[in-house]
């Protein structure tokens, strides 16, 4: 009668069994009891993650930005604005899209620009439709930043702008002109380059069915565009001085028309850069 061999793990061998089937055996109980561990499968086609679009219609809250001669008040037009090209964004599927504000409330100009950063938006787009003294002036036009105005025209839009923040308190301050003069420096020129690309593409989106005015994009020193990073465009869909312009503007169906010249203005630019990129 064979002699029985001990082994570690409780299992036993008779003396009489071949190595071959020991070996077998210990294997067999080895893979049980440690289990070989795989590496993780690396995905090596994973889509790149959709860009970010941060919408910001202008004004809110206690500041209504321009006030139309029938009474219709710029914050409510570029609320409804941004979330019809909100939903344009997103049914392309391309995109991630954010809005500074989707209710009637007040931000001050840094705090846009801030939540900008926070969401890492490759693209800033602000909405407007302020007021000109000049009521005669009507059409669409779209402005980039710049430590100097293109016009007189522009200059005066750019000081309206940046008074918003008059409406945020002690805790906030308009910024001074010595400062307005050095927010073009504070943009790097590859941001720069994507500005004017940006804007370059809403004018031509603009051009067939949406009235512009003569030098649609234009420059000046708009503190909501000096993010050093973000391409940024501000947006000026008409005029609330104007009875044509805020008449169409408070109009659903002419809003679509702008929100879709837009959405097309925006899958330009991104196209541009991936063939600038590749």
């Amino acid at each position: 009668m064979g002699r029985r061999l001990a082994l570690g793990g409780g299992l036993t061998l008779l003396a009489g069994r071949s190595v071959a089937a020991f070996a077998h055996q210990a294997k067999h109980h080895a893979a049980h009891q440690h289990p070989v561990l795989h590496k993780p499968a690396v995905l090596r086609q994973a889509p790149p993650p959709k860009p970010v679009v941060m919408l910001d219609p202008g004004h809110g809250g206690k500041d209504p930005g321009a006030i139309g001669i029938s009474g219709t008040y710029e914050k409510h037009i570029a609320e409804a604005a941004a979330a019809e090209l909100r939903q344009q964004l997103l049914a392309t599927g391309r995109y991630q899209v954010v809005l500074t504000r989707d209710t009637d409330r007040f931000i001050p100009l840094e705090g846009r620009v801030e939540l900008a950063h926070r969401h890492k938006a490759g693209l800033f787009i602000s909405m407007h439709a302020d007021a000109l003294h000049d009521p005669g002036v009507r059409g669409a036009s779209v402005y980039t930043l710049s430590s100097g105005a293109s016009d007189a025209q522009t200059a005066a839009l750019a000081r309206t702008e940046n008074s918003a923040d008059r409406f945020a308190g002690p805790a906030f301050h308009g910024v001074s002109p010595e400062v307005q003069q050095i927010l073009a420096s504070l943009v790097t020129e590859e941001t720069r380059r994507g500005s004017a690309h940006m804007a370059s593409s809403v004018v031509e989106s603009f051009r067939p069915k949406i009235r512009l005015l003569t030098n649609p994009a234009r420059h000046a020193a708009f503190v909501v565009l000096k993010s050093a990073d973000i391409p940024s465009v501000l947006v000026e869909m008409g005029f609330m001085s104007n009875r044509l312009d805020e008449a169409a503007l408070g109009k659903r169906a002419h809003r679509a028309e702008i929100t879709l010249a837009m959405r097309s203005a925006v899958d330009s630019y991104f196209a541009g850069m991936a063939t600038a990129a590749g």
